[in-house]
């Protein structure tokens, strides 16, 4: 394999880096939306209701303005 001079190799761009954090905390969909999980769930369960509980699970679309900020942080997210 031959091996690319200096010049060739500073041309391209360098790679960009995810943020772990937001990778652990979002996720993009196929469609491109940018998901969270809901809040208020993590601690103190005992004394919320069933329902509520039930309220909290799953996943929620972020707020729009957010998703663009977010996306600078994902830049491989699929959307």
């Amino acid at each position: 394999m031959a091996r690319r001079s200096r010049q060739q190799r500073s041309s391209r761009l360098p790679k960009m880096k995810t943020h772990k954090g937001a990778k652990r905390r979002f996720h993009i969909t196929g469609t491109g939306k940018v998901m969270r999980r809901k809040g208020n769930i993590s601690h103190l369960r005992r004394n919320k209701a069933t329902r509520a509980k039930g309220d909290l699970s799953g996943k929620i679309e972020v707020n729009h303005s957010a998703a663009k900020a977010l996306r600078k942080l994902l830049p491989y997210g699929r959307g």
